[in-house]
């Protein structure tokens, strides 16, 4: 496993925020729609497991499988946009302006 120094994980986090604010709005919010629904899913499936089994543990064990099901198919949850795009303005990255990110 690889680590970061912490100065390398702002610096990954700021072109992340980059990267998205320079999509499109669409694929952003078709990715933000998808992400939504997938978790959605997921609280459902911890609910189920919860009910089904009585154990209300091995449903919270259930639910983070859909934030892994998201990590793994690139989608994002809006809310984590709202935090990244900003900071590529905050490091003053060329072409990053305040309406790109009111966008």
């Amino acid at each position: 496993m690889s680590y970061l120094v912490p100065s390398e994980f702002v610096t990954k986090m700021v072109d992340a925020g980059e990267s998205k604010l320079f999509m499109s709005t669409r694929d952003t919010l078709i990715r933000a729609y998808m992400a939504g629904a997938i978790l959605a899913l997921a609280a459902v499936f911890a609910i189920t497991v919860t009910i089904q089994t009585g154990s209300p543990l091995l449903g919270a064990a259930f639910f983070p499988v859909g934030f892994i099901m998201l990590y793994l198919m690139g989608f994002d949850l809006l809310t984590g946009v709202f935090v990244l795009t900003p900071l590529a303005l905050l490091d003053r990255r060329p072409g990053v302006t305040p309406a790109g990110i009111l966008r």
